[in-house]
């Protein structure tokens, strides 16, 4: 069995004989080193209990082939030299093995123990591992989780954006269409009101007009009159040179009111085609809004 540090936390636990590899994981580096430090120990302690208990088998075997190789010469002996047990349990050499063999069974066990007390932190440390390996995944699978709800959250979060600024946008017009509805509201009012004073131009003109046929009449009148005047003056030529002034004066008035006569009527008619085509701008811009 070996163990191999990978990281600065984290080993693996190599038995080639089970042909199995686990992965330790620690606290912290120092934890790492000293369970290293302890397992290359017990492994030294379990090879040199094995060497020592291989040698002392080993010489427990030629111990035993060389006494009985004596077993003959020792069985004339026996009377004067005791048995061969007696020889070997009074023999320095025995002792010695049978000390050392103590000493063996002692490092054994406490290598036993030892190693049971590893085998028991190693299955705790496999545990852990094996829980952290747990949580490690399903950390692992909550952060998955969390990277998918917040890329949702993202796209959510940008459509929202999206649907804001369309909406910002779609309020900018509509303010901008209320600000061109007002303006045109408040060119609508002033083109009533000029309407309004146009309509009471026209209404003057058309009081005015009202007096045209009276002064037709007039100038009938006075025709008539100046006719009447002539046909006196061929009948009254002596009173030419006074009638000949009233005629004058006759036909200077005459001529004068149908100078204004014609300049009013120029200027109602100037007034009228002016109010016309201000009706028709009204109409064409009540189709338009």
């Amino acid at each position: 069995m070996t163990f191999t540090k990978t990281s600065q936390k984290f080993g693996q636990w190599a038995d080639s004989r089970a042909n199995t590899v686990f992965g330790l994981g620690f606290a912290s580096e120092q934890q790492l080193t000293k369970f290293a430090e302890k397992f290359q120990e017990v492994k030294d302690a379990a090879k040199l209990a094995k060497d020592k208990s291989q040698e002392k088998g080993d010489t427990l075997s030629n111990h035993s082939q060389e006494s009985g190789r004596e077993t003959p010469s020792a069985n004339q002996a026996q009377s004067f030299n005791g048995t061969d047990d007696e020889k070997i349990s009074f023999s320095p050499e025995a002792a010695q093995l049978k000390s050392e063999n103590e000493r063996l069974k002692s490092v054994v066990e406490q290598s036993n123990t030892t190693a049971k007390k590893y085998e028991t932190e190693l299955q705790t440390l496999k545990e852990s591992n094996a829980r952290l390996v747990d949580s490690l995944q399903e950390s692992s699978a909550n952060v998955e989780s969390w990277k998918k709800e917040l890329t949702a959250c993202q796209e959510e979060s940008n459509t929202l954006r999206k649907k804001i600024a369309e909406l910002e946008s779609e309020c900018n017009e509509a303010n901008q269409e209320k600000q061109k509805n007002a303006q045109l509201t408040v060119r609508v009012k002033e083109l009533e009101a000029e309407l309004q004073e146009k309509e009471q131009e026209l209404e003057n003109l058309r009081r005015q007009a009202e007096i045209i046929p009276q002064l037709m009449g007039e100038c009938e009148s006075i025709t008539a009159k100046l006719k009447a005047a002539e046909s006196q003056n061929k009948e009254l030529e002596g009173r030419l040179e006074g009638l000949q002034m009233d005629i004058n004066d006759s036909r200077q008035k005459q001529g004068n009111m149908k100078g204004e006569l014609k300049k009013f009527m120029d200027i109602l008619d100037g007034k009228l085609d002016e109010l016309h085509e201000f009706r028709q701008g009204l109409s064409k811009l009540g189709v338009d809004n």
